[in-house]
């Protein structure tokens, strides 16, 4: 997502936030931050609701001071007015409503990093999609290559032979150097995959070229190790050659930081949020909200 798409989601965002003064929190109202998810209809947006509720609970996270039912008086299209079930929301209510939204959308996306974080300054929202953006990429590879292994070793190669067809397939999309050489250039350790010090274009890259095989050692119904290094190779080759004819070379791109150290401040980030989000206003005698809504 790039930045001025990002601007433009925050600024719509920024438009819906509500403030409780008196209880010094934030809030948000479900029926306005639904089409900022990217839902039409509130019968889908509430079951995302009832998911996050769900999460909360096994959270053992206090429903009630992050979900608040509350009414809303809209206008029908005779002119009248009728009353329909909302939400109050804290950021942590936003959160796991975003955590169980479809992470297709690009403001499911936007929303999980923008209610992540206690600031909602820009250039950090867009360092944490980033972040996303990359664990996301890593787990894509980490699949495609399980499937390439189980693939395969139906097919006659045990882990030894998969290890080579990974390391030439390395070989061929980084312009000679070996799985080893670029862990060398990259300073990753013998015992850590090369992948998580790799920046997210690598990693697509690399996760294109194993689909790829996957897909036609599936098709043609390759055998043995032979034939299926050369579709390995062949497929990095050609995804080295696109990226070549934007100017981009995979073995002199920086290392990227470790992705295990992303996804610990991630969880961090994640473990912080109730407890920062701070709860709901307590309701009134008459069963309203103290505030009015």
């Amino acid at each position: 997502m790039d930045k001025k798409r990002i601007g433009q989601i925050k600024q719509q965002f920024d438009l819906v936030v509500q403030r409780d003064e008196e209880a010094q929190i934030e809030y948000w109202l479900a029926r306005d931050l639904m089409p900022l998810l990217g839902y039409e209809r509130w019968e889908n947006f509430y079951k995302a609701i009832v998911r996050a509720i769900e999460s909360c609970e096994t959270s053992s996270v206090e429903v009630s001071d992050h979900f608040r039912e509350t009414t809303k008086m809209v206008l029908l299209g005779s002119g009248s007015k009728r009353s329909v079930i909302d939400y109050m929301l804290t950021r942590y209510a936003c959160y796991l409503i975003a955590q169980n939204g479809d992470p297709k959308k690009e403001e499911i996306a936007f929303a999980q990093s923008y209610f992540a974080l206690q600031t909602r300054k820009q250039e950090l929202i867009e360092e944490r999609i980033s972040l996303i953006e990359r664990t996301e990429a890593r787990g894509r590879l980490r699949e495609s290559e399980k499937r390439l292994s189980q693939n395969i070793y139906e097919r006659g190669v045990d882990d030894a032979g998969f290890g080579r067809i990974r390391s030439k397939g390395d070989c061929a999309l980084f312009g000679g150097y070996t799985t080893q050489e670029m862990k060398n250039r990259l300073g990753v350790k013998d015992n850590r995959p090369l992948a998580d010090f790799l920046p997210t274009l690598s990693i697509a890259a690399k996760n294109l070229a194993t689909e790829m095989t996957n897909y036609n050692v599936e098709e043609k119904d390759l055998l043995g190790e032979r034939a299926i290094t050369v579709e390995h190779v062949q497929n990095n080759l050609s995804v080295r050659e696109m990226l070549g004819k934007r100017g981009i070379q995979p073995e002199k791109l920086p290392p990227a930081e470790d992705i295990k150290k992303l996804e610990r401040r991630v969880k961090s980030q994640e473990k912080k949020i109730a407890a920062q989000s701070g709860r709901l206003p307590n309701l009134s005698e008459d069963g309203e909200n103290d505030n009015g809504k």
